[in-house]
């Protein structure tokens, strides 16, 4: 007797993403056009074979969810499938706000740790406080090995109005407490931080492009601006990207009238398009600084791609990631959607700097680790540049390139001092914030009396006493005390640890300024912004 095949025809996958991502999307898009629609007969004609003929029972629909990704990806890497729940997960983070609980937590030895009640929101309502632990969600238990942060986040957000059940364990309690929260809406913010520097320089830091980021960003500005900023400090490191005008309109604030911004071209003309300033913006005179890294993309990129070709700001850091590929997106009937390229998009002197994806998705996902072996992140010397794709900017004439990434005018290689095997041991286990957020506990009482972070700066233990301190805590979870690295990392230890206290008991607002502190990349910035404190735009 010959047994019953349980392996998946090679083909069957293909066969399935082609029909769905031809016959559903394409089909519904353009039904006027033959070949198409010859295909799209074909390949439907194949899935009810396989529905009718098939030797063993398929679950088309979940073979479908599963091939789609594969057929997109044989495009390009930023066409992605979203399902409905990813989509509104998605869509909700670049909107501004999700239903939630408000609070944001880190997983600790396996368990939720309450850092921050967001004020105002579901949690804070009903008495959460920053140094709970979460034990059960719905009576289920919510601890061990298999609560990932996105498993925790699936369970705490929702659907505004629904409810969820938490257990809470708290010091100060010797039983388990028991809080129903209400979901509701919860603002995230783009802003992560703004404030002043020294007493001409403001500094703001961008997370992402969201739907509100552009009102965010002026708040922040024109709130620098009456505390005396002449000059700014734009970090967009780590910033992946988001909505495309958000950029557009914060470009526009510090150029003249007609300069151009971005220009996409597409395989139609529907898709190409030119964004020139208006003229109106506030800050047109002001110095500025724009700090990137190989996390800094896509709109970021065309945020600094703008400021470097119209000679308005100085762009610090290391090479950004290189995307220069636009997305549009398209709901399908299951409400689940396909943001599919359409256009590139090229900076105001005609570069595109989208990094070669010829290779497929692996080789373009090495990519940075490619850098990091290669030494880039440390030597500019070590830099990937296409000296086949040189352009020029626009006032004066300084030679810049495309073809993967934007190339900063001043290289800042990684800050590697005090990083030692010891050091890397207690970030990979999370210890800093294990430390930070059991500080905080047991310091509660006085921490919460203080106005803000300058206080907490000014009373905080030494930075021997903290190390110290830490390095006891850290042996308790089997992270040896080696004191001859322990003071070679002293320094950013003591730092980090203490813009971690700070973020959990005042919020982002006070991590930025305590870390930066000793950031070589903002400190570049700053010196360059007094070298060329005479010369915007830009001279050579």
């Amino acid at each position: 007797m010959t047994p019953k095949s349980t392996r998946q025809p090679i083909w069957l996958p293909l066969a399935i993403a082609v029909a769905i991502a031809v016959g559903i999307f394409f089909g519904s898009r353009f039904t006027s056009s033959k070949p198409v629609a010859d295909n799209d007969r074909k390949l439907n004609a194949i899935l009810n074979l396989i529905a009718q003929d098939y030797v063993d029972t398929t679950n088309l629909k979940d073979l479908i969810e599963l091939s789609i990704p594969e057929i997109l990806g044989n495009l390009d890497p930023h066409t992605v499938y979203f399902t409905s729940e990813e989509l509104r997960a998605a869509t909700d983070d670049l909107n501004g706000s999700f239903s939630g609980i408000g609070i944001s937590f880190v997983m600790i030895n396996d368990t939720i740790g309450v850092v921050e009640v967001i004020p105002g929101g579901p949690s804070e309502k009903v008495g959460l406080m920053a140094g709970d632990r979460i034990i059960t969600i719905d009576d289920s238990i919510a601890t061990g090995e298999k609560m990932t942060n996105g498993a925790v986040m699936k369970r705490l957000r929702g659907e505004k109005g629904t409810k969820v059940k938490l257990g809470i364990e708290r010091q100060n309690s010797k039983k388990l407490l028991t809080f129903t929260i209400t979901r509701g809406d919860i603002p995230v913010n783009t802003v992560d931080s703004h404030y002043m520097i020294d007493d001409i320089t403001g500094y703001i830091k961008i997370n992402q492009f969201g739907r509100h980021t552009y009102d965010e960003f002026i708040t922040a500005m024109a709130s620098l601006d009456n505390e005396g900023a002449e000059r700014y400090i734009i970090d967009l490191r780590g910033n992946g990207g988001g909505f495309m005008e958000m950029a557009v309109l914060m470009v526009n604030e510090f150029l003249p009238a007609n300069q151009p911004i971005v220009f996409t071209k597409g395989r139609y003309q529907r898709d190409d398009s030119e964004v020139w300033s208006d003229g109106n913006g506030s800050f047109q005179q002001a110095e500025v600084a724009v700090l990137i890294d190989e996390f800094s993309a896509s709109a970021s990129e065309i945020f600094a791609g703008a400021m470097q070709d119209n000679d308005r700001g100085l762009i610090v850091g290391c090479r950004s990631f290189g995307k220069g590929l636009v997305q549009k997106e398209f709901v399908l009937p299951d409400s689940s959607a396909i943001r599919l390229t359409t256009a590139r998009y090229y900076t105001p002197s005609g570069r595109c700097i989208q990094k070669d994806y010829k290779e497929g998705s692996l080789e373009y996902s090495k990519e940075l680790l490619d850098r990091y072996m290669n030494g880039e992140l440390y030597s500019r010397d070590s830099m990937k540049i296409d000296k086949s794709q040189v352009f020029t900017t626009l006032i004066t004439g300084r030679t810049v390139y495309g073809g993967g990434g934007i190339v900063p005018d001043i290289f800042v290689a990684r800050d590697t001092s005090g990083v030692t095997s010891y050091y890397i041991e207690a970030v990979n286990a999370g210890m800093l914030q294990r430390y930070a957020f059991n500080y905080c506990n047991q310091h509660r009482t006085t921490l919460n009396q203080m106005d803000d972070y300058l206080q907490f700066m000014k009373s905080a233990p030494s930075d021997e006493a903290l190390v110290r301190d830490f390095a006891e805590y850290a042996a308790k979870y089997d992270i040896a005390p080696r004191w001859y690295y322990i003071n070679l990392s002293r320094d950013v230890i003591a730092t980090n640890l203490k813009a971690l206290i700070a973020r959990d008991v005042f919020g982002n607002e006070a991590f930025y300024p305590i870390v930066n502190r000793k950031d070589k990349t903002v400190l570049e910035a700053l010196k360059a912004l007094n070298m060329h404190k005479a010369s915007f735009p830009i001279t050579k």
